[in-house]
């Protein structure tokens, strides 16, 4: 089991030394959201809080999440940067397969590039993109963005994207892990034929094992079974050793652990962060098997 320490939507000055922090303290890899804006009008709910509320997030600080894997990298010899989850379909695959090259080249392929759709109307609105097609979209900007990474001279041309033959230069040593993330069988399906994982939220157990079940068997239908695939989860309740275990045997193979809700407003000072991150790595991380 990999462990992903997560604090975001905070003072930024705390990220760095907490991205410092979390690597001696043995975390795996280090999670970064992304949000581009808050609109002042919004449309529909948001589905990470249980009354679909999201205007905690008015103020709320966000680094760019390619930035700050850079300048985390940076500071960090061993621990992984992974993206949950960039908003891919409201930008251009070129550029993105650009930046995420650049990010793993300057992390000496520390980076981990996970995706999902943006549940927010207004991102689409404001960058200009289509909100209709998105999920198509995200199809073929996930073979853009692994193809261009290969760093051989690649084109493309599918229904909504049309790509010259091109070549990025420098590309990472190894391929980028790409996670994806969302909540409907349309997301499962996208990502059992192209990802590399997948990103579980908000779901019980009965949910968890259910849905699992079903992208595995999307995994089959397209061959891939025998690949490796991540499945990234964690569960109220399970932040122990039992529940890690529990969670291994239903098929986790990475969980977080975050000091605080990110989804209510920040109290917590910078020393508080990393007393708490610190004796989670003592008491609890120190003590599994394995990672003593």
């Amino acid at each position: 089991m990999k462990f992903t320490f997560g604090e975001s939507m905070c003072d930024p000055s705390h990220l760095v030394p907490l991205a410092i922090a979390a690597e001696e303290a043995g975390f795996d890899s280090y999670g970064i959201p992304d949000s581009i804006c808050y609109p002042e009008e919004a449309i529909g709910e948001y589905p990470y809080t249980e009354d679909g509320a999201r205007e905690f997030l008015d103020g709320t600080p966000f680094i760019d999440p390619f930035v700050l894997a850079a300048s985390m990298g940076a500071v960090t010899e061993r621990i992984v940067f992974r993206t949950g989850v960039v908003k891919l379909p409201i930008r251009n695959p070129v550029l993105v397969a650009k930046t995420v090259s650049s990010v793993a080249v300057m992390t000496n392929d520390r980076f981990v590039f996970g995706v999902g759709l943006s549940p927010w109307f207004e991102d689409f609105a404001v960058t200009q993109t289509d909100w209709k097609t998105r999920g198509k979209r995200m199809g073929e900007m996930i073979e853009i963005i692994r193809g261009l990474m290969t760093g051989d001279y690649f084109e493309y041309k599918g229904e909504y994207y049309d790509i010259p033959r091109i070549k990025l230069c420098p590309v990472p040593t190894k391929p980028v892990k790409i996670i994806y993330g969302g909540h409907t069988e349309a997301a499962y399906r996208r990502a059992a034929r192209l990802a590399d994982g997948f990103t579980f939220t908000g779901l019980t157990e009965e949910q968890l094992i259910a849905a699992i079940a079903t992208l595995n068997g999307f995994r089959r239908e397209y061959g891939r079974e025998g690949e490796p695939f991540e499945i990234s989860a964690g569960l109220p309740g399970y932040d122990t050793p039992d529940g890690y275990e529990r969670l291994e045997e239903i098929g986790v193979t990475e969980t977080g652990f975050g000091v605080r809700n990110a989804y209510q407003g920040d109290t917590m000072t910078l020393q508080e962060k990393l007393d708490a991150l610190r004796r989670f790595a003592d008491e609890v991380l120190a003590k599994l098997p394995g990672r003593g």
